[in-house]
């Protein structure tokens, strides 16, 4: 029997990296899966427990909601697992979890996601947004941890970026080549719907700082233009309060809703603003997918799942007046019929699950030829 283990950083909400795990699962149904962390009333539909082993990290009370506070806890976390008895090691790592040692006839492949952000690159960022003890201590125990990432980083025997952008992010840090697979998108269940789009555009996203909702609210609030926000988070109140300013602007709140909802919504818009700097970026290939092109900030994933002038438009920083220049060109150009919607969806198709599982599988099978 092949056994197979599944390792992601921790499993106490769904997004993008869950639904690689998910895909990894298409592939290995009976693997098990390793993680720091396991909120079963979230997760266990998706994920059942008797498949799920959880760090020691899991009995500290409130273990799935401070998990983020328990950084310097997580190298020796991921470490604890023994491989052992396992053919194989399929890992999915935004953080720790591509720390995992295995012995040296178990292939380890990682599925990097990105390198730690707040130990790298956005480390600063992070230290203004903390409190004073929280800095403090970032201050204090960071340089072990980048020391752990990097050293914990050759471990790895096959390494893959979600995207070119995390690939030149693995280079810088870890010194390390790494193959691009795009992250798998549900594509399947999403198309366009044949009719002409409404007047409104739409901006779907955790309410938190990097995902700069404000300034699809401050554009849209400047031109006039009508402007639907879905999703919640911290950043609530303060989005509300701002789009409150605007008071002859039609800026509407949906809230978290379902799935099928945000399709519809995503189908009827002129298209969907977003202003993210990300490692990839599923959201807009969902909007694409439902044939609707997509305003995006030109960094980071986006340039590689939005063609400039045909599936969508870029502005070049994040900035309320750039986002403005950006919509009014969007404009200009759906007047002229420059975006058709099934060739916008047939280029998110690319970015398929189907797609994903097909390339993984063949990453291990040239993995596995190596062992």
């Amino acid at each position: 029997m092949f056994r197979v283990a599944i390792v992601h950083d921790w499993l106490v909400n769904y997004g993008g990296a869950e639904r690689v795990v998910e895909a990894f699962l298409k592939i290995y149904p009976d693997a098990d899966i390793f993680t720091l962390v396991y909120d079963e009333k979230k997760m266990g539909k998706i994920f059942p427990k008797e498949k799920v082993h959880a760090s020691f990290v899991q009995k500290i009370p409130l273990a799935s909601k401070l998990y983020t506070k328990m950084l310097p806890l997580m190298p020796k976390a991921f470490e604890s697992f023994d491989f052992s008895s396992y053919d194989l090691v399929l890992c999915s790592s935004s953080s720790c979890a591509k720390g995992v040692i295995t012995p040296p006839s178990v292939p380890h492949i990682a599925y990097v996601h990105t390198p730690m952000r707040y130990a790298w690159d956005q480390f600063f960022e992070y230290q203004k947004r903390s409190k004073k003890i929280v800095a403090f201590f970032m201050n204090k125990f960071m340089p072990s941890i980048r020391l752990w990432d990097f050293v914990s980083s050759q471990r790895i025997d096959s390494l893959i970026a979600n995207s070119k952008y995390i690939q030149r992010r693995i280079k810088k840090y870890w010194n390390l080549d790494s193959k691009v697979i795009y992250p798998p998108v549900d594509t399947e269940r999403l198309c366009p719907n044949g009719l002409e789009p409404e007047n409104f555009y739409v901006v779907f996203s955790r309410f938190v700082p990097y995902k700069r909702i404000d300034l699809a609210i401050s554009a849209c609030g400047e031109l006039g233009r009508k402007l639907v926000v879905i999703g919640g988070g911290s950043q609530e109140k303060e989005l509300k309060a701002l789009a409150a300013k605007y008071k002859g602007a039609d800026i509407k709140f949906t809230g978290r809703i379902s799935d099928s909802e945000v399709q519809d919504y995503l189908m009827r818009c002129r298209a969907m603003i977003f202003s993210a700097e990300e490692d990839f970026g599923i959201i807009p290939v969902e909007a694409q997918a439902c044939g609707r092109p997509v305003i995006a900030f030109a960094k980071g994933g986006s340039l590689e799942t939005v063609i400039d002038g045909k599936t969508g438009v870029f502005f070049r920083e994040q900035k309320t007046e750039s986002v403005m220049q950006a919509i009014e060109e969007f404009e200009t150009l759906e007047k002229q019929k420059c975006f058709n919607p099934t060739e916008i969806s047939s280029h998110a198709k690319s970015f398929s699950t189907e797609r994903f599982c097909a390339q993984i599988k063949d990453e291990i099978e040239q993995t596995l030829k190596k062992f």
